[in-house]
């Protein structure tokens, strides 16, 4: 087989296997529970209607993520993906991503995180949905996008980086909102050893992670790599 019809076979594989796993994201319900609590009672995190969760994000911004491997820079234009945008800002300026797990990373396609380490955040979070934004850029390597599920305006907080250039993802509806600008062999170099999650992979089981939190992903997945923490770098 030619390189280029295996590069084909394996960005097909690749959007089957996002298409099962967003049906299976779509089908989690539940309001989770568990171990891995520890967030105060008056943390924004616990209020996604709050005025502190639903800023609007400046024409342009940048976000710093410190991580277990190392640091990278997120470069975000709100024109790209206005709703997309505003909700990031709104989860970085509040801490969300921090101590969040990169919880699924595919070797040459994406590296995703997104699920609160404490159940009772990610259960807030879980229908405080954002609606859609046009595509109006590409999923090009080193693009940031909103995971969604195959519904319309199902985007929440998770989100994913592209290693490679995942076209495939613009006619799906994945709207990029930023770019990784710098730091992006940091995140090539982010743990993938634990492949696809559960149940099409050895990886961690999205449901388990909504229940137990970090607690879950400490033990049983010690090695993957994490956010220390999440800032809006200053201009």
């Amino acid at each position: 087989m030619s390189s280029d019809r295996r590069a084909t076979a394996r960005r097909t594989r690749d959007v089957a296997t996002l298409l099962t796993f967003v049906a299976l994201l779509a089908a989690c319900g539940g309001e989770g529970g568990g171990g891995g609590g520890g967030t105060p009672a008056d943390s924004p995190l616990l209020d996604p209607a709050s005025a502190a969760m639903n800023a609007t994000a400046p024409d342009s911004y940048r976000a710093r993520f410190e991580t277990s491997r190392g640091d990278f820079v997120i470069e975000v234009q709100r024109a790209l993906s206005p709703r997309g945008a505003d909700r990031f800002y709104s989860l970085v300026s509040n801490g969300y991503y921090d101590g969040v797990r990169f919880f699924r990373v595919i070797d040459g396609f994406m590296a995703q995180l997104g699920l609160h380490g404490d159940p009772q955040v990610t259960a807030r979070w879980r229908t405080a949905s954002i609606p859609d934004d046009p595509v109006a850029a590409s999923n090009t390597r080193g693009t940031v996008t909103f995971a969604m599920t195959s519904q319309p305006n199902s985007r929440t907080t998770q989100i994913f980086i592209n290693f490679g250039d995942n076209v495939q993802l613009d006619g799906m509806g994945f709207a990029p909102f930023g770019q990784v600008v710098d730091g992006m062999d940091v995140v090539d170099q982010l743990h993938s050893g634990y492949g696809e999650g559960a149940p099409n992979g050895q990886g961690p089981d999205q449901g388990r992670i909504q229940a137990e939190g970090n607690s879950y992903l400490e033990e049983d997945f010690p090695q993957l790599d994490y956010v220390i923490r999440a800032t809006i770098a200053a201009p």
